[in-house]
């Protein structure tokens, strides 16, 4: 294993010294270094920056690669390329699957990126873009290196102490929505080319815990895939396109990891252990509620079914309310009534999902309205009025209403007893 020496050009040795200075390579971060026989060529990218993307261009076009690598997972590369729309997107399914969290993060996500892109006038990932169409157009095997976006925010949420989580998603869905221009703190961040902490960029900074999963636990993961994809391939050649602020994580563990990669990576995919103290709470919910019916028909049936209208008019209410801010169908906040004084003695299953089934099947999206998705998450006015996104709405302010409801009823129903 060895290193070759920092250069800002690779083809340096064959590009006249005048046009050095004007080639798209010029400034841009570019390390190169063995590990098991392998070349690698590291280019550290901006996601807003035309110059990366040229670079990008330019080093794929000299003929000097035999593949190239890029900081994508399958999901993020389906929607860099639209091999997957908005348009696929089954809300049903979503909500059946309990992703629904997930995806409004996603949305969160792509929001963000709208906005840069109307600040800057570049799509966010123009240069991963550029490396992947290269890869097409000159035949090269495309390697895709970084970890499931969904296994690195489930990682970093978890890595988020409880006390933090609500600043968290906060903070998130106000940076989405906001019309304000980015700030030259998170400009900077999308120099570095991580979207991903430049959306996290105050709370990475003060996390240590967050930046771990974000970044640094990336880092491991992407050296840990390209040695497992150019095992056994001595000599070969690969192009590395990442954002700048991983350049040297990746470098480093490239060239220093003796970890087995293929357990490295099991290990930096693993979900994070769900804690044992939240799922008691729903069942330990579930008993005094029901204990408490019980005390109150065993003192006299007229107490016993003013504990059940207490429960059904709060925890119903609340969740009826939590649909209706939504803009929820009239039928979507009777089924939030209906459903959430059951659905809140049953640990698994959640008055969202009733709801948000409803909804989705009242107001079934159509392929217009998941079209304009990318448009209207990036305005409050647009999640209200997209039928997709007010479906995500409706599963999250019912089930925050029905959450609400279930301690002020339950408070209610023993102070009642009392």
């Amino acid at each position: 294993m060895s290193q070759e020496a920092l250069t800002e050009n690779p083809i340096a040795a064959t590009t006249a010294a005048g046009d050095e200075a004007s080639s798209p390579l010029s400034n841009q971060p570019i390390r190169r270094l063995q590990r098991d026989g392998v070349h690698y060529t590291l280019i550290g990218t901006a996601h807003v920056s035309r110059a990366s993307a040229d670079a990008v261009r330019e080093l794929a076009a000299s003929g000097n690669f035999d593949s190239i690598a890029v900081e994508l997972c399958q999901a993020r590369y389906d929607a860099l390329t639209a091999e997957r729309k908005w348009t696929d997107l089954d809300l049903y399914r979503v909500l059946r699957d309990g992703k629904a969290g997930l995806v409004m993060a996603n949305l969160a996500l792509s929001a963000y990126q709208r906005r840069i892109a109307e600040q800057f006038g570049i799509e966010p990932g123009a240069e991963m873009r550029a490396a992947v169409i290269a890869a097409k157009e000159h035949g090269l095997p495309l390697q895709l290196v970084d970890r499931d976006l969904a296994t690195t925010l489930k990682r970093s949420y978890a890595s988020v102490p409880w006390y933090k989580r609500m600043y968290l998603m906060t903070g998130l869905a106000l940076g989405m929505v906001s019309s304000d221009e980015i700030d030259e703190e998170a400009i900077e961040k999308l120099k570095e080319g991580d979207i991903l902490e430049s959306t996290f960029t105050e709370f990475a900074e003060h996390s240590p815990q967050l930046y771990e999963a974000l970044i640094a636990e990336r880092d491991r993961y992407m050296a840990a895939r390209l040695r497992e994809e150019n095992a056994v391939a001595s000599g070969r050649k690969v192009l590395v396109v990442i954002g700048a602020g991983h350049m040297e994580g990746l470098a480093r563990h490239l060239e220093s990891d003796q970890a087995d990669p293929a357990a490295e990576r099991a290990e930096l995919e693993a979900q994070p252990p769900r804690a044992r103290w939240p799922r008691v709470i729903p069942w330990a919910i579930m008993i005094l509620v029901l204990t408490g019916f019980f005390i109150g028909f065993s003192r006299s049936p007229e107490l016993g079914w003013q504990l059940v209208f207490i429960w059904v008019a709060i925890n119903g209410g609340l969740a009826a309310l939590g649909a209706l801010i939504a803009r929820g169908h009239p039928l979507t906040v009777l089924s939030a009534v209906v459903a959430a004084p059951i659905t809140s003695l049953n640990p698994t299953i959640a008055a969202g999902m009733v709801t948000g089934l409803v909804e989705s099947w009242l107001r079934k999206p159509r392929v217009s309205d998941l079209e304009n998705l990318r448009f209207d998450i990036t305005t409050v006015k647009g999640w209200f009025r997209n039928p997709a996104t007010r479906i995500l709405l409706v599963f999250f302010f019912s089930n925050l209403g029905s959450a609400i409801g279930t301690w002020v009823a339950g408070f209610k129903i023993f102070g009642a007893l009392s």
